[in-house]
């Protein structure tokens, strides 16, 4: 829990704060930029909720961060800020889509993990914290069938999920470490493949899950395209600071130039099959039109040849 007595002086007065426990993952930041901004390494809310709306983004926050460090002074219900996740992103009337999954995990360095709804099997990408309000709404839900793991550092609680739901979990062989060997999907090679085509056609449309490999953040690294959906892992982000899809030099943990080489093949697969959204595990989403996605991945490639 976040102790007021640690609570950070860049905090404006009030209500909310953020205390020195925070591991600047960037979480408060885009989930309540209205409350939450960064001063020096670290979150501090720069401007106190304002109204009920406000409020109940930060509390959202509140429950997300990875590491219990945002408080409050007063005492707040939270049971409207659990119900409302996982929180949608791209939904459909019938509730097939894209959701956040919120309750970020310490062991992930706070990655987003996301909730795909669908007919055929719900999908949890990447592994949100295990914590009973969070896993009651995805029973209300429907469960989950798969769990896509994008790489080696975003692991978190997959176990636990597996273990109560019996989803079947991929991550790439190159990834498999302590902790995850039993993991039921090993694949080993480097091309695009369909895990699951959803509607039972054998040609990958419709619903399909399509695993990409992406390696250079990781050798392992993979990202999932479902419909106009690409969840990018810790492969590509938006970048507020550069303002266009990027990623950074400063996490790469296996081969920059490899990584650039993955970033112009998604280019490439963008212009056979468009996706309009990016949704990574650290950094900022995107949507965008799928000429624009294109130019924007091949300006990343550029950015890191110039980078290198």
């Amino acid at each position: 829990m976040a102790r007021l007595d640690q609570r950070r002086p860049e905090n404006v007065h009030g209500d909310v704060y953020v205390d020195e426990s925070c591991i600047d993952c960037d979480t408060c930041r885009w989930m309540a930029p209205e409350t939450f901004d960064r001063a020096g390494a670290m979150s501090r809310v720069h401007h106190q909720p304002a109204d009920d709306e406000a409020r109940h983004r930060a509390l959202m926050a509140l429950l997300a961060c990875p590491t219990q460090s945002i408080g409050t002074r007063e005492r707040h219900p939270l049971g409207a800020a659990m119900a409302a996740f996982p929180d949608p992103i791209v939904v459909g009337p019938d509730g097939v889509g894209v959701y956040h999954c919120g309750y970020h995990a310490a062991a992930s360095f706070g990655a987003a993990s996301y909730l795909i709804v669908r007919p055929a099997g719900n999908v949890l990408m990447d592994s949100p914290r295990f914590n009973a309000p969070l896993v009651r709404r995805l029973e209300e839900l429907g469960g989950v069938r798969w769990m896509v793991l994008s790489h080696e550092d975003d692991l978190a609680d997959h176990a636990k999920f597996a273990g109560h739901f019996g989803c079947e979990r991929l991550l790439h062989a190159a990834d498999v470490v302590p902790g995850a060997e039993d993991v039921e999907h090993q694949p080993a090679g480097f091309e695009p493949f369909v895990l699951d085509t959803g509607d039972g056609s054998s040609d990958g449309s419709g619903d399909a899950l399509t695993v990409i490999p992406v390696p250079g953040h990781t050798l392992g690294s993979v990202c999932l395209q479902w419909r106009d959906v690409l969840f990018s892992g810790d492969h590509v982000w938006m970048s507020t600071t550069l303002g266009h899809l990027a990623t950074t030099r400063a996490y790469c943990q296996h081969d920059w130039d490899e990584q650039r080489a993955s970033m112009l093949r998604l280019a490439e697969r963008c212009e056979r099959h468009p996706f309009r959204w990016v949704l990574p595990g650290h950094g900022r989403r995107a949507r965008l039109e799928p000429d624009e996605m294109v130019a924007q991945l091949r300006r990343a490639a550029d950015w890191m040849a110039a980078h290198g």
